[in-house]
């Protein structure tokens, strides 16, 4: 069992950055694929990034290569989520997700497939 708190997120300028965090409960926490997923008002929760129980494997949403960067540190139980250049399509409540199956087997751009989830943390950008 692992529980998810996220933090980071809120208002802030198109073209800023921020750094999201999220801290896991746990001693089990880097035996876990985490993920970052996103929901606008209105819309399906969105796959954006996924990251390794090592770390050494990340992978993304097209949509968001070149300006998310998902990373961890396994010694603090934290996954971070890294964002540059918001825009405004970027509000929406952010939430991260962990999984202790397998990189190799676990379809980690698939929300439904995650077994933990965070309550999310907002942001919001303003043009």
């Amino acid at each position: 069992q692992v529980q998810l708190v996220e933090s980071g997120g809120g208002l802030v300028q198109a073209g800023g950055s921020l750094r999201l965090s999220c801290a896991a409960s746990g001693r089990t926490f880097s035996s876990y694929v985490m993920g970052w997923f996103r929901q606008a008002p209105g819309k399906e929760r969105e796959f954006l990034a996924a990251i390794s129980a090592n770390g050494a494997r990340t992978g993304y949403a097209d949509s968001v290569k070149g300006r998310f960067a998902i990373s961890r540190d396994n010694a603090k139980n934290t996954v971070y989520l890294q964002i540059v250049s918001l825009k405004p399509e970027d509000t929406a409540v952010y939430y991260c997700a962990a999984d202790p199956s397998s990189w190799y087997t676990l379809p980690w751009r698939t929300l439904s497939e995650y077994d933990y989830w965070g309550q999310g943390t907002q942001v919001t950008v303003s043009s």
